[in-house]
């Protein structure tokens, strides 16, 4: 191990902690696009045309939003994260900065100090903690939002992943989710087709699960047991644990980041399959969600097999998913409308008064049903903004539905991971039997 008496003072924290610098730096976001949209005017009175203008907005403003948010770590990482796999819903020709101001989010930020990293250590495992370990690396592998990961030997000859939890992160991460809820009608324009208030509103009823480490190896524990044994799928086995540190074994794969810039279409067309079979089946076999949908938690092996890490956030669905949701699908599927409609109302989608045309609710649902008509289905970047377009689009009857179409709140998490998994396969280009995954693992869907 290496000795951080050296370290300099300033790279004590990697976590910007204070309550006035972070509510700067997040505030900085509005000021900074509002000006460059007033400097945007007067280079189209300049000659430039307007969507050259736009274009060069739209990359300065992906470029310092996610930077602001990366280096922020804490709630802001996490909610550009989510945000992130909503990217393919972006047109194609502002895309490009979006991807690469993402690719920077997702990868590690400034790591915080040794000495640091070893203090909250010797709190959670005890002074002695070093002689559990054979060999610890200082240097972390990896940097998440709220914590960091190192690569080590455990003192029996295991490699494992030790995530160490920064400190203040509970600070951090209900200051910026209250901050970031006071900007969220800036965010509207970086996710189309996506509601952000709720996101962010469920984002913040889910940060004490977050935090709590110790929950999450129980979490891991249990997905680990439920998929034991699977050919498709490895879940790292817990080593320890304490409420700021987990320790899994450790495994190598290639993530799906990489796999999205650089996957052959068999690559892809794996990773699909596998990422849509574990989002379907985890509520029947676990009886809870992984409900962290990024392509940073998931990665696939040398023997292709997905790696699933990352279980700090989880939905709870004792009795799976909701058979009425398996329902509805088929329903709009089948263009049923009237049966559609009815199953709706009991269900609460559609609220107690609520004037709605079945026809238009059904014509409004069934493009979503598009990735189950056929054997296979393609999911492109192409088909996403699509979707996004003909929600976003004020003037459009889907549109209205949607803002009179009510979502219970015990479907929202499973609403934002289906739709956060949607965005992957978009992003993974990738084409997968879904109809076959979603009829054997989704209650309710089966004719």
């Amino acid at each position: 191990m290496t000795d951080s008496r050296d370290v300099p003072a300033d790279r004590e924290t990697a976590m910007p902690s204070k309550g006035v610098a972070r509510t700067a730096r997040l505030a900085s976001l509005p000021l900074g696009i509002a000006g460059r949209a007033v400097g945007g005017w007067g280079r189209r009175m300049a000659g430039q045309s307007a969507e050259q203008v736009n274009a060069t907005l739209s990359a300065k403003a992906a470029e310092q939003l996610f930077e602001v948010l990366g280096s922020l770590k804490g709630g802001a990482m996490k909610f550009g994260q989510a945000l992130s796999v909503f990217e393919a819903a972006v047109p194609d020709e502002m895309a490009k900065p979006y991807r690469e101001a993402l690719t920077k989010l997702q990868a590690a930020a400034p790591p915080m100090a040794t000495r640091q990293t070893h203090r909250v250590l010797a709190e959670q495992l005890g002074r002695t903690w070093t002689s559990r370990f054979a060999r610890f690396d200082d240097e972390p592998a990896a940097a998440a939002s709220i914590g960091q990961v190192h690569r080590a030997t455990w003192h029996d000859g295991r490699e494992v992943a030790v995530k160490v939890q920064y400190p203040g992160a509970d600070e951090a991460l209900r200051s910026d989710l209250r901050q970031l809820q006071r900007f969220s009608r800036l965010f509207q324009a970086f996710v189309p087709g996506t509601e952000v208030k709720p996101l962010l509103a469920e984002l913040a009823d889910r940060m004490n699960e977050e935090l709590d480490y110790q929950a999450e190896a129980q979490n891991q524990r249990m997905f680990a047991k439920a998929f034991a044994g699977d050919p498709g799928f490895v879940i790292p086995r817990v080593v320890a644990s304490a409420p700021k540190v987990v320790i899994t074994e450790w495994v190598t794969g290639t993530p799906l980041s990489e796999i999205i810039t650089n996957g052959d279409r068999e690559t892809r067309d794996l990773a699909g399959r596998l990422l849509a079979e574990f989002h379907y089946s985890s509520p029947e076999r676990v009886r809870l969600l992984h409900s962290d949908p990024h392509p940073g938690n998931f990665m696939l092996t040398g023997d292709g097999r997905m790696c699933v890490i990352d279980f700090g956030g989880v939905a709870r669905l004792p009795d799976g998913i909701p058979a009425h949701l398996g329902e509805m699908t088929r329903l709009a599927l089948d263009g049923d409308s009237d049966k559609l409609m009815r199953l709706l109302r009991e269900s609460g989608f559609v609220r107690p008064g609520t004037e709605l045309e079945a026809d238009e609710v059904l014509a409004y649902l069934s493009p979503f049903t598009e990735p189950l008509a056929g054997p296979t289905f393609h999911f492109t970047r192409r088909w996403m903004q699509k979707q996004a377009g003909r929600l976003g689009n004020t003037r459009g009857s889907d549109f209205r539905v949607g803002r009179s179409l009510n979502l219970p709140p015990e479907y929202l998490m499973i609403h934002r991971v289906t739709a956060g998994s949607t965005g992957i396969l978009c992003q993974l280009d990738a084409e997968i039997p879904a109809r076959d995954i979603v009829e054997r693992w989704q209650p309710g869907f089966a004719s």
